[in-house]
């Protein structure tokens, strides 16, 4: 079945309407066990039992922190692309629109990242180096599940050989699977914060998507 738009669009605007929704729920109803001067009941139940099935392993925790740099360092290579194409054709509206799309999103992904660390939601079930920093969404996760389909996608439309997109389709996925379950079984986040960070990305993807694939649309017409 071919993709459009349109179709992509309306599945983005879905997942930001389940995360909207999710995020009001996580707000109003407890989602800390009672240790945390939360209660037993809704969310507070079933992260407290998860927390307690895999407990906390802060060298998952160093690891999926510092491999936290890869989709910055993705960011940075396709900035460089459109900067390439800017001092080359010596006029943004020559640069590829894709590429203009992709920075717009990029930005828009670090601007979410930031924001929901200075506005906290709720906070880690455990200390990092003795401060009780913000926990929903889980940003690390945020970032990756946002960045790393970028370069999926983006594989797939630039690259000519097979073999090498294979290559790099393959490393996104599974970088983002060990990056999600990594984040996930460390103990460093209720398991509400990643839910919601799948949520946040994936929206956000498809929109992005939408909107490449529209421009493609019209540009073809």
């Amino acid at each position: 079945m071919k993709e459009t738009g349109k179709k992509n669009l309306k599945f983005g605007m879905i997942f930001m309407m389940a995360f909207i929704i999710w995020t009001f729920l996580i707000q109003t109803v407890d989602v800390k066990p009672a240790g945390q001067n939360g209660t037993d009941i809704g969310f507070a139940t079933i992260n407290c039992m998860f927390h307690k099935l895999t407990g906390v392993h802060m060298a998952i925790y160093t690891i999926t922190d510092w491999l936290g740099l890869v989709p910055i360092c993705i960011c940075l290579i396709f900035a460089g692309i459109g900067f390439m194409q800017l001092v080359k054709r010596r006029d943004l509206r020559k640069v590829d629109t894709d590429i203009v799309v992709l920075g717009i999103y990029y930005i828009i992904v670090i601007f979410g990242y930031l924001l929901f660390e200075m506005i906290p939601i709720n906070y880690r079930p455990v200390l990092i180096e003795g401060i009780l920093e913000a926990s929903y969404p889980s940003s690390t996760t945020l970032l990756v599940l946002s960045v790393m389909p970028t370069l999926y996608f983006q594989a797939k439309r630039r690259m000519k050989d097979g073999a090498g997109v294979k290559v790099v389709c393959a490393f996104s996925i599974l970088f983002s699977l060990f990056m999600v379950v990594g984040r996930t079984v460390a103990g460093v986040h209720w398991l509400t914060d990643i839910v919601g960070s799948i949520l946040l990305s994936a929206g956000l993807f498809l929109i992005y998507k939408a909107v490449v694939l529209i421009t493609d649309e019209k540009a073809s017409v």
